[in-house]
């Protein structure tokens, strides 16, 4: 028996907010003012209440620093508080599968879906189960409490699979922590708790669109998402990449693309979902959602992109 590879080889994959609101969380129940934790990420308050809101893994980064400047050595910790429901449509599929196997290899599958910065793999040997979580590339200031953090969340999310847990043991390094656990546990079912096949195809649904968003395109495109009620300006958004509007023009042309086309291209998407949802939407409202001064200016953008109006186009 073989169990697959992790879908991603780094940490640097865009993430849904959750997994900062999940650390703000954790500080503020400690004491600590929550949008303190957010400074420096370009974030609010009301950003972690935005359910399809993606961040970078930079953004949340910042948080993690932070976090760990207010509570150094609190990794562990951390990552006790992790449930699989803290992870939406990810914990999810974990809960509706239909044993622990099923589960390990659909985490493995989907892991950028997960909080993860130290990427984990599992491998059988003999009798044992042994997943590797492996931080030795990330940042050195943060390393040991993200390994702690992530390998500790790791245990909690198998113990809360099924009743009494699968008997893991956790050995933490600064660098790589190991989770061992007998192989036999693979074999045990969890309890019904809905359709598998359903839960995979909505983690399919998710990952699809932020795997299609690779190097600095995909934190862009984050980022314009973010900041589209300001008119997402190039100014802006590649001050949050730490990068001058011309490196960042430079990058976006080495990948071939510019800073207009990736503009255009989730107002596009973003409009069509406001305009094609069951909710009825002002198009002022989509056009102010959308960065724009008036409707007019939105509704001269939507003809070049769909050659109709948003009016005839919700209407079809």
């Amino acid at each position: 028996m073989r169990l697959p590879p992790p879908a991603a080889d780094d940490w640097e994959f865009p993430r849904a907010v959750a997994g900062i609101a999940h650390l703000v969380e954790y500080a503020a129940a400690r004491g600590a003012d929550r949008s303190a934790l957010l400074a420096g990420t370009g974030l609010g308050l009301a950003d972690l209440a935005v359910a399809d809101r993606e961040v970078t893994a930079a953004q949340e980064l910042r948080v993690v620093r932070t976090l760990q400047r207010l509570f150094p050595g609190a990794g562990a910790d951390v990552g006790a508080t992790y449930r699989p429901e803290s992870f939406g449509v990810f914990g999810f599929a974990l809960l509706a599968s239909r044993t622990v196997l099923d589960a390990m290899e659909l985490a493995l599958r989907f892991i950028d879906l997960s909080y993860t910065f130290a990427i984990p793999s599992a491998e059988i040997v003999g009798d044992r189960v042994v997943v590797t979580v492996d931080g030795t590339r990330l940042p050195r200031d943060v390393r040991a409490f993200l390994v702690a953090r992530d390998a500790r969340a790791i245990d909690a999310v198998l113990a809360g699979l099924v009743p009494g847990g699968v008997g893991a043991r956790l050995a933490l390094d600064e660098d790589v922590a190991t989770l061992e656990l007998a192989a036999a546990e693979l074999d045990r079912p969890l309890p019904p708790r809905g359709s598998p096949e359903v839960a995979e195809a909505m983690c399919r649904d998710v990952v699809a669109p932020r795997r299609s968003r690779t190097g600095v395109v995909g934190d862009v495109r984050v980022l314009i998402t973010q900041q589209l009620p300001e008119g997402a300006p190039m100014g802006a958004v590649a001050a949050e990449l730490g990068l001058t509007e011309r490196s960042l023009r430079r990058r976006l042309s080495a990948e071939q693309t510019s800073y207009q086309a990736v503009l255009d291209e989730v107002r596009s998407a973003l409009a069509r979902s406001l305009l094609g949802g069951r909710a009825t939407i002002p198009v002022a409202d989509v056009a102010a959602r959308l960065g724009y001064a008036d409707a007019a200016a939105f509704t001269h953008a939507f003809r070049r992109w769909t050659g109709t109006t948003p009016a005839t186009y919700r209407d079809r």
